[in-house]
């Protein structure tokens, strides 16, 4: 079965890329294909292409490549590093599969889990986002995203290719301070590391994988009064049954709806904590008769204590 290897050129790619040709049994190493996908944000773009390209031959991998018109896609609703992470993300979607492979591997590190902890954290995120990014997770029905290196270094990765002999590309945009993670990154995790918190990383890391632990415990304790408090009508409606609900932490309560919101396939990008919050007290007795969410999603409490849930229904305000 055929595996993805994200690889821009970079040095944590370079070193996915030569690791897992490196442990993959000899018959098997050709079902590594390489995906590297060439932003329209920077002028070295084609030398990174060409790089990779070769380096795919000089290992013996097929190669897929793509352009993405970045610049083309961005709108006032989402970030040039959004858009350039979403279109990338669905270019690795389609090369997994036109090649048949279940498997997307990507090359985010131990230092790549510390910046997006600590992005989310400014950014004003909940404990599930303070988990950071999982070790494994689906992409796409029947495709799943796996993250091997999370755990490591990017100074143990660059000492290995070093070691090998193996070049790498770098990216001049990542010196840019005007993107976020290149200003938490530079600003923030480098200067904490070289002065009075050396181990800063490592620490919010380790703060990843405990708020992990404890996200995934609520989660499980959600699903469970999921399975046991709610019902799916023909109609495509879902009713929840408040009545032995109205003691629950409201955080918890919170939870029960974001995780109504995964089973179900409901809209979840602009559905933010606030959303989650409202629906929440929806479980007591002096909530509000009703609620439009994003996505379409439409609440509703009804008089003997029941919260029904429609999706694409006439707004019940």
């Amino acid at each position: 079965m055929p595996a993805v290897v994200a690889v821009s050129g970079g040095a944590d790619s370079v070193g996915l890329l030569l690791g897992l040709r490196a442990i993959a049994p000899a018959e098997a190493r050709h079902r590594l294909v390489v995906a590297h996908a060439e932003h329209d944000l920077r002028d070295a773009a084609a030398d990174d292409r060409a790089f990779v390209v070769r380096l795919a031959a000089d290992l013996g991998l097929d190669v897929e490549c793509r352009r993405l018109f970045v610049r083309d896609a961005e709108d006032q609703g989402e970030g040039i590093e959004a858009v350039a992470r979403r279109l990338r993300y669905d270019f690795l979607m389609d090369v997994a599969r036109l090649r048949g492979a279940r498997h997307v591997v990507v090359g985010h590190t131990a230092d790549d889990q510390a910046e997006t902890v600590l992005h989310r954290l400014l950014r004003g995120t909940g404990l599930n986002g303070l988990a950071g990014m999982r070790a494994a997770r689906e992409l796409a029905p029947g495709v799943s995203l796996l993250r091997p290196l999370l755990g490591m270094r990017r100074s143990v990765i660059r000492d290995f290719l070093s070691r090998a002999g193996q070049a790498w590309r770098e990216d001049e945009s990542n010196l840019n301070r005007d993107y976020a993670r290149n200003f938490l990154r530079h600003e923030i995790l480098t200067r904490c590391e070289a002065g009075p918190y050396p181990d800063a990383s490592a620490a919010i890391t380790r703060l990843a994988a405990q708020a992990a632990t404890a996200s995934a415990a609520i989660r499980s304790a959600a699903d469970l009064i999921l399975g046991t408090h709610t019902s799916r009508h023909a109609d495509g409606s879902v009713v929840v049954r408040t009545q032995s609900l109205t003691a629950v932490d409201p955080h918890l309560a919170a939870e029960l709806f974001a995780a109504l919101w995964q089973r179900e396939g409901w809209p979840q990008r602009d559905m933010t904590a606030r959303h989650y919050a409202s629906l929440a007290t929806l479980l007591r007795d002096d909530s509000p008769p009703a609620i439009d969410l994003p996505g379409g999603i439409h609440a509703r409490r009804t008089a003997d204590g029941f919260v029904t849930l429609r999706r694409g229904a006439e707004s019940p305000l």
